[in-house]
Order: structure tokens, then sequence, then C-alpha cells
């Protein structure tokens, strides 16, 4: 099975940081990395659109990136 099969049917979930006035949101489905070894990720604006493949490690540093980080 494809990476893009695993992702099409697993559960996305929404950032807490997202709300419901079409701001910047992000989505991430670990139940993925059981299948690919890789943690998918996406803007949920865009469902169908492209998913971004990470690593445990970066998707980890990723998010401790964003916890730092004050928005603009």
């Amino acid at each position: 099975m494809s990476i893009s099969q695993e992702t099409s049917r697993v559960e996305w979930i929404k950032s807490s940081y997202s709300n419901t006035d079409g701001g910047n949101c992000v989505e991430f489905a670990p139940a993925a990395l059981t299948a690919t070894g890789l943690v998918p990720v996406r803007d949920s604006k865009m469902p169908t659109g492209p998913v971004l493949m990470l690593t445990p490690g970066a998707w980890t540093a990723l998010v401790a990136l964003a916890a730092e980080t004050e928005l603009l």
C-alpha cells in the first residue's frame, strides 16, 4: 500500500490552535505512523492537497518549535 493510500484512510487531528475563522490550521495523522513510519501533516483548509511526511524526530522538533514561537 502506498503512503498516499495510507494517508487517505486515517483520522486527521486538527491542531488545538486551529479555530473556525479560516486561519492557519494544521492537521496530523498519528495513526499513519504505524503503517508508514512517518507522521503525515497537512493544511486543514486543503484536505485533498499535498501532505508533508515527517520523521517522528522531525515532528517532535516542529511541535517544540511551534510551542516556543510567538505568532505574528
